[in-house]
């Protein structure tokens, strides 16, 4: 009789079936897979290669296996969910020019918060209600992109819609009305599975509370689920992680993430 699945394998399988539902196309690949999405085509995250069963994999021919399987773009983008291959792998991915990025899996331990006096009102929302602060966001981090660039990066979010069984946008909003900070947040009772990604907030209105008032909406939707265990990435390098960390999440593995182009 099998018994429970690992915290970490569960989130693994988990970022796996979403990268695979989510996708236009797969490609499988000896490792795992090429998720791509021909709508998307300026968006990495859309087109890329993910390692997620690495044990007939030898690290040193992944910088071959990503040129084979994304040669048709002018970019690479290859997210590995095992953290010991992503390690091993890395020198062959930085001498073949890749930028190596390795984020954090949080996994929530604390308290589910309450909703409280005094902080912004969150809830769901729909894509058009914050396209417009994704937008300039994503001009502040891309100044150089093109504004087709710019535009698939806002409309790719609703290819997200296919990569759980519960997936919902969520935002918080200004007295006036507006949304100013925003999250994704993918859900699947059946395996007790909840993430949050892609938290945000608009640049002009930092430090107001609005991006707690998310994740605190995030937290019960996905304990209101059922959903256990409830995870975020992070930049392991960036400031982020520890924001997280005084709410109550913590570190259980990495992702390796290699850009190049």
């Amino acid at each position: 009789m099998s018994g429970p699945v690992p915290e970490t394998q569960q989130i693994t399988a988990f970022m796996s079936g979403f990268a695979r539902r989510q996708a236009e196309r797969t490609v499988d690949l000896v490792g795992g897979f090429a998720a791509l999405d021909d709508t998307f085509h300026h968006s990495r995250a859309d087109n890329q290669v993910v390692i997620d069963d690495p044990a007939a994999l030898d690290p040193e021919t992944l910088p071959a296996l990503a040129d084979g399987a994304l040669g048709h773009l002018p970019f690479r983008l290859v997210s590995v969910l095992d953290e010991t291959f992503g390690a091993a792998a890395a020198p062959s991915m930085v001498r073949a020019g890749y930028t190596h990025l390795s984020l954090v899996v949080l996994r929530h331990t604390g308290p589910v918060p309450a909703p409280g006096a005094g902080i912004p009102a969150a809830g769901e929302v729909d894509l058009a209600a914050f396209r417009e602060p994704l937008a300039r966001r994503w001009r502040g981090f891309l100044p150089e992109a093109d504004a087709a660039e710019l535009d698939q990066l806002v409309a790719r979010r609703r290819a997200r819609l296919r990569g759980a069984a519960d997936v919902r946008f969520l935002g918080a909003r200004t007295a006036e009305g507006d949304v100013a900070a925003w999250c994704d947040l993918y859900l699947d009772p059946a395996s007790g599975t909840a993430q949050i990604e892609d938290l945000m907030t608009d640049g002009a209105l930092l430090g107001r509370g609005h991006g707690d008032a998310v994740l605190g909406a995030a937290l019960r939707a996905a304990a209101d689920a059922g959903c256990g265990t409830r995870f975020l990435t992070a930049d392991e390098a960036d400031w982020p992680r520890h924001w997280y960390a005084r709410r109550g999440f913590v570190p259980v593995g990495r992702v390796h993430v290699f850009d190049r182009g």
